[in-house]
């Protein structure tokens, strides 16, 4: 009888290999990377983000000096003129590849943008909102009380006046009587 699993085109899925495929660093750095805080992840990624769209923008101003510099004219036979078109075509073409990847790269930090979080953004407004209340509550309430005793020492410092000095109204109405 003829073995049916070779007769057929149809992938087998089968069990990978427990080993780890790639350098001990990587499997290092994705350790260390669960193990971060938020911001010193959220840092990490903003600074991936940076170094693909740097890549991509050397390779596009990589080819165009390229292009320039193959488009140079001058006195040429028939196979120089084939192999800078040749190479005109593949820089075009990396050219090509590197505005769709920024485009790409676009594409998601817009949706990151439009999908992010914002249950934690209005967390940590309603927070610093309510700190900022709580902070001017406690301002007005220092003012009050500065304020009542400044009221409280020059009420004070009248009444003692008033002793001190009886006013001359007062005077004659007790000479009267």
């Amino acid at each position: 009888m003829a073995d049916l699993s070779a007769q057929t085109d149809v992938s087998r899925p089968s069990a990978l290999p427990t080993a780890h495929i790639g350098s001990r660093s990587s499997l290092v750095a994705s350790r260390n990377l669960s193990e971060l805080d938020s911001g010193a992840y959220l840092d990490l990624i903003e600074e991936d983000w940076n170094k693909r769209v740097d890549t991509e923008m050397d390779v596009l101003v990589e080819s165009m000096v390229d292009l320039v510099g193959i488009a140079a004219i001058g006195n040429k036979d028939k196979f120089k003129i084939a192999q800078e078109s040749f190479q005109a075509q593949t820089r075009a073409e990396s050219m090509v590849r590197a505005a769709h990847s920024l485009l790409s790269i676009t594409h998601s930090l817009k949706l990151l943008f439009l999908l992010s979080d914002d249950a934690q953004i209005i967390q940590k407004r309603d927070k610093e909102l309510k700190s900022t209340r709580e902070e001017s509550r406690q301002y007005k309430q220092k003012v009050v009380e500065l304020l009542n005793e400044l009221l409280s020492e020059q009420s004070a410092r009248r009444i003692e006046e008033r002793e001190a000095y009886p006013r001359a109204d007062e005077n004659t109405e007790m000479q009267e009587s």
